[in-house]
């Protein structure tokens, strides 16, 4: 079935576009329908755009973020979920606790905990005692003087997908709701950046209901993701060889610290910088003309939803330079805006008022429509492109002055 979009915003002017077979093929000033069976949506001059998409997002933990329970508000609320059977999955907590803290709120069941940062698992004494054959020496197991687990795990999310076999069976998580609350938001692809990547996840995710890139793929040609774990960093040695092994994929490598950033740079100049190779996230950034070459892929409502705590915890030196945006572009940066969802809001538009706002480093305010193109990167609204298509109630300036994803009328994906 074909369909055509009536009186549309295509760059500030009205024309009708028709979509059929998943292709935009016409566009004109007025345009009838070619059969019966042909859709109309009178889009009354709201603006049609290209389909957002998110270039950094964790779909599988989404999926898990809507089944859990919501600790933001702190802890206790741990404590209503006492006397049921199973494990019990918290996530966004604030504190960083070991396993008798959790003890005293919910003894009766296995708990894991996920610190907002996303680094860091807290497990009470039950759960560690369920997973004690998966609980490594070395510095990724927190453990006490003695050599017990304190129930602090640092970068765990494989080994313990793994341990527990969490999300193997497609119906544990709802990927179809998360899908269809993602085209709510205008988006239409996302790009998952879950580093290392086992079949059985790469099968979950191929099947999600969004066109997905997966950067932990590895075999897939996507740059390939590489997370620099703050609390156990690697050597010069360890990292260049690990790019170069990857060479020529280009690489997306995870950079939250001062430190973690100024070795990849140091690296990528001695290997050599590939043209798609990005820095994710690109938290603490001294520098910003050293980052030339690169695409910093970053989440602005960071800044917003974690001021606060950036303000108490990161070393003052540091502050300046948080989740940079404008002089990264001033600097000639190539710099795209995305989610980290479920650890920032999923919501773009939320991401782009976030951008264009801030108080927290001010000067680093971006115009809406800069971070809009990052979100429409590579897309276009012509003949002949896929109709991955966004339609707003509005035009785009007012729907830019409201930054608000009620905007969103409709969505299509590949013309559906």
């Amino acid at each position: 079935m074909s369909t055509v979009l009536r009186d549309c915003e295509v760059r500030g002017h009205r024309v009708d576009v028709r979509i059929d077979g998943g292709d935009i093929v016409a566009m004109d000033a007025r345009l009838e329908p070619t059969s019966t069976d042909t859709e109309v949506v009178d889009a009354r001059g709201g603006a049609l755009l290209p389909g957002l998409h998110d270039q950094h997002v964790h779909v599988l933990a989404l999926a898990a973020d809507r089944v859990s329970v919501d600790c933001s508000e702190g802890l206790g609320v741990l404590t209503q979920h006492r006397g049921a059977t199973g494990w019990l999955r918290g996530v966004r907590a604030h504190e960083s606790v070991d396993r008798h803290a959790l003890d005293l709120l919910v003894p009766d069941r296995p708990v894991r905990v996920q610190h907002r940062s996303g680094g860091l698992w807290m497990l009470n004494s039950r759960a560690v005692t369920e997973l004690a054959d998966a609980l490594e020496e070395g510095p990724d197991v927190e453990r006490d003087r003695d050599g017990s687990p304190t129930g602090r795990l640092w970068r765990y999310d494989a080994r313990l997908r793994a341990a527990l076999q969490v999300g193997a069976p497609a119906g544990e998580l709802d990927l179809v709701s998360i899908a269809a609350e993602m085209r709510g938001y205008g988006l239409t692809a996302v790009t998952d950046a879950t580093p290392d990547l086992d079949d059985t996840t790469i099968e979950l995710l191929r099947a999600f209901p969004l066109p997905t890139e997966l950067l932990g793929d590895p075999d897939g040609v996507s740059p390939w993701k590489l997370l620099l774990r703050d609390h156990d960093l690697p050597t010069y040695v360890e990292l260049r060889d690990a790019i170069a092994a990857r060479r020529p994929r280009p690489v997306a490598v995870h950079c939250v610290t001062r430190e973690s950033l100024l070795l990849t740079l140091a690296v990528l100049d001695e290997v050599g910088r590939h043209p798609e190779d990005r820095i994710e996230h690109g938290a603490v950034v001294p520098s910003p003309e050293a980052l030339r070459g690169l695409t910093v892929v970053t989440q602005p409502a960071f800044v917003t939803t974690r001021g606060d705590q950036y303000l108490r915890d990161v070393d003052s030196d540091d502050v300046p330079h948080l989740y940079r945006y404008a002089s990264l572009l001033e600097a000639g940066v190539d710099v795209i805006a995305s989610s980290d969802a479920p650890y920032g809001p999923i919501d773009p538009w939320t991401v782009i008022r976030a951008a264009a706002t801030r108080d927290l480093g001010a000067r680093e305010r971006v115009r809406p429509e800069v971070v809009l193109a990052g979100y429409t990167r590579g897309r276009r609204v012509a003949v002949g492109h896929p109709a991955d298509l966004v339609l707003l109630h509005t035009d785009l300036p007012t729907a830019l002055d409201a930054l608000d994803a009620g905007a969103v009328r409709r969505t299509w994906v590949a013309g559906r």
